[in-house]
């Protein structure tokens, strides 16, 4: 495994990152594909033994659960001083005051709620999910900094908006002496590269990270097209982002993986951390076998051609995931 620091910060993190959003509780219906704690077990295991330290969840996977099992893992698996542990605030818990946003009341609710879930009394890496326009950013940039000054939270991260909006938030921070935000999780992949002309140069020149989701697309770029799987049969997400558009793109990796005899994923995976403002990008994995790929994608270097074959076929479209 190969190790990075987070942005400007002196924390150290895995450049692959296990992404825990399939890990919950299938009783709770929000995830019909996800891995039940047992199923879960063989990724947690695999993770620790690859040295993949940098683990992602949010507060709404499973409607809480995947918190609870990513809490149990910890103490089965690792020691919690060896796992950067990175979970987030925003999407909507429960229709009441504070289940929902970035108010003060949401994230204070929120945060302990999480460490209650997690079983720990620290966040390494605390992200807001998305942006919420119904908060004036004071109010939200206050209320993580309270979390970080309590003790709760170490590091502050972003996710999925728009350049102005972290812009706005980050200036906002400065301008009051709060805490910034360190890293940026976007989607990115072969077949949505909008943030190289959207959010790369932001996080560039402030020298913050990008922890990429959703860097496989869904999948539809591990394997060759038509082939099907549960997840992408029953992720409504997956429906949403991606099309026929893509072939190209997805015919252009499978050649060069097949020249090189390695997995798709492998080859897709190598493409997004070749960029220099990618720290981490997060898998999900469903098979311990997605995070051995995740792994030796470290270790293949693409040469100019195959950049160039990967991606000549992109067309400009809208920014998704927002």
């Amino acid at each position: 495994m190969q190790y990075t620091t987070l942005g400007t910060t002196d924390l150290k993190v895995s450049r692959i990152a296990l992404g825990c959003m399939g890990f919950a509780d299938p009783a709770q219906g929000v995830n019909p594909w996800a891995l039940d704690e047992e199923a879960a077990a063989p990724m947690f295991r695999r993770a620790v033994e690859l040295g993949i330290t940098l683990w992602d969840t949010a507060n709404v996977y499973g409607g809480g659960t995947s918190e609870e099992i990513v809490g149990r893992a910890l103490k089965t698996y690792t020691r919690r001083e060896d796992v950067v542990l990175a979970t987030k605030v925003g999407l909507p818990m429960h229709s009441g005051p504070g289940g929902a946003g970035l108010s003060r009341r949401a994230i204070l609710t929120q945060v302990d709620a999480s460490l209650t879930r997690l079983g720990t009394d620290y966040i390494d890496l605390y992200q807001i999910h998305r942006f919420d326009p119904a908060t004036p950013v004071e109010e939200t940039m206050a209320a993580l900094h309270e979390v970080v000054a309590a003790g709760k939270v170490r590091h502050l991260g972003a996710s999925s908006m728009w350049a102005w909006q972290f812009a706005k938030m980050q200036h906002t921070a400065a301008r009051n002496g709060h805490t910034p935000f360190v890293s940026m999780q976007n989607q990115y992949s072969l077949v949505q590269r909008e943030d190289e002309r959207e959010m790369f140069p932001l996080l560039a020149d402030q020298g913050v990270a990008s922890l990429p989701w959703c860097p496989l697309a869904k999948g539809r770029l591990a394997r060759p097209r038509g082939q099907v799987t549960t997840r992408s049969a029953g992720d409504p997400m997956g429906q949403r982002f991606f099309g026929d558009v893509d072939r190209p793109i997805v015919e252009a990796v499978e050649r060069i993986a097949a020249a090189r005899g390695i997995p798709m994923a492998r080859t897709a995976l190598a493409w997004v951390l070749n960029n220099p403002v990618v720290a981490a990008p997060i898998v999900g994995a469903t098979r311990p076998t997605h995070l051995d790929d995740a792994a030796a994608a470290l270790d293949v270097h693409l040469d100019t051609a195959e950049l160039e074959a990967l991606e000549g076929p992109y067309t400009p479209r809208e920014p998704t995931g927002f």
